[in-house]
């Protein structure tokens, strides 16, 4: 049974039908998906919650779908960490790693909200699906699309990583590289989806693929025994994941699930790309686009589309926002692989680089239990780091070659 009511305006509330919309046509605002709460609660428990196969959709009422998923059965639900050796390290007692590096099919929590987007899109009675990318969503769309037997095109700058590129053209969807940032591709494809009737997850399907993020929220308050942390670090590109997380904490209040959400909401960017983060210090709504320039290609949205709404986001939870190098980005994929054997691509190292950053500036506090949000797999970003990891060791296949190294090391003993 679906508990969609329709879709509703986030600035004037004006209400639409369920159907392939993203702006209201009165005031140019966003879409997003309006629910019957009332007749969710009840039905919906933490035992019925219990009992369901461990994906995404063991939350379903709380998903915009009207029939049964066609794809994402074996996504979510991905591990929440205790991550002993980086508290001892960062100097705190509760630190959790929500680890979407493993999410299933594609190593990102972006399988998360395309399993919803395809989903409704076949409700929707679409043939041809599409996105604009940096990466993962891309990789993404490709993989569920092939599984759900429907036609797909993925858009992405020139410059991406070969690992994120090869992991979409192995699923044989039509990869377009266009000469230009993620911006400049964005344009492209809302004029494309204006003209042909394609399902573009991340524009006409946009309020139904973005609830999928709330399942992020979801699962870190089950995984916590039904509480919610004092505090979230989460990369911010469009902006979509963190406001949808805070939806999510709220919705579990709504509900009951939960007795309350002190929960604050941190951003993080790379400095290279840090409209958000600029904005929250200098306490404007504003949100000033930027020319992208970081290894952090994930987050290289330079004009994000919910900028404002991740702003809000993290005002209204009295959380901050913080931005890193480069440099700091490396350090911070390094020390979670060295401290929890987590290989997180450059996103992550973005969140654990501000993470240890807010922890410096006692904004995070020593007992507080905090989660930082791991949305990617090292894999896909190699040429990040490269040339700053340690050199191989060769030797002759012989007994004394391997003493004669280690020796020389000083670390037989």
């Amino acid at each position: 049974m679906s508990y969609i009511k329709g879709l509703r305006c986030r600035e004037c509330g004006r209400e639409y039908p369920k159907e392939p919309l993203y702006v209201c046509e009165y005031c140019f605002g966003p879409l997003e998906v309006d629910y019957d709460y009332e007749g969710i609660k009840k039905v919906l428990t933490k035992e019925l919650i219990a009992s369901r196969e461990k994906n995404l959709w063991r939350y379903r009422e709380l998903l915009p779908v009207d029939n049964e998923p066609v794809v994402g059965l074996q996504s979510g639900f991905t591990p929440l960490i205790k991550a002993e050796n980086l508290s001892r390290e960062l100097g705190v007692k509760q630190l959790y790693i929500k680890d979407d590096s493993v999410c299933h099919p594609t190593l990102s929590f972006k399988d998360r909200v395309v399993s919803v987007a395809l989903t409704k899109a076949r409700e929707f009675g679409f043939n041809i699906v599409a996105c604009a990318s940096t990466g993962n969503l891309a990789n993404s769309v490709s993989a569920q699309a092939a599984r759900a037997n429907l036609k797909c095109f993925v858009f992405i700058p020139e410059n991406l990583e070969l690992g994120k590129i090869i992991a979409s053209l192995i699923y044989a969807p039509q990869v377009i590289a266009i000469e230009g940032n993620y911006d400049e591709v964005n344009r492209l494809c809302t004029e494309i989806a204006n003209k042909y009737k394609w399902a573009f997850v991340n524009i006409n399907i946009r309020p139904y693929y973005a609830e999928g993020s709330k399942t992020y929220a979801y699962e870190i308050v089950e995984q916590l025994g039904w509480r919610a942390p004092q505090n979230i670090i989460v990369p911010v590109a469009g902006g979509s994941l963190i406001s949808k997380i805070w939806k999510g904490l709220h919705e579990l209040l709504k509900l009951g699930f939960i007795n309350e959400v002190k929960t604050k909401m941190y951003a993080a960017q790379a400095k290279g790309c840090n409209p958000v983060v600029s904005a929250i210090k200098e306490n404007r709504e504003i949100i000033k686009p930027v020319k992208p320039e970081t290894i952090a290609k994930s987050l290289a949205i330079g004009n994000p589309a919910d900028g404002y709404y991740a702003f809000k986001t993290v005002m209204d939870s009295g959380g901050w926002a913080e931005d890193v190098t480069d440099e700091e980005i490396v350090e911070g994929i390094k020390l979670l692989a060295r401290t929890e054997g987590i290989f997180t691509e450059t996103a992550g190292g973005v969140t654990v680089a501000v993470t240890k950053k807010l922890i410096e500036q006692g904004r995070i506090k020593k007992d507080e239990l905090t989660v930082i949000s791991i949305t990617g797999n090292g894999l896909k970003t190699q040429e990040a780091i490269s040339s700053r990891l340690g050199k191989l060791i060769k030797i002759k296949p012989n007994l004394s070659s391997f003493e004669n190294v280690v020796n020389k090391n000083g670390s037989l003993r």
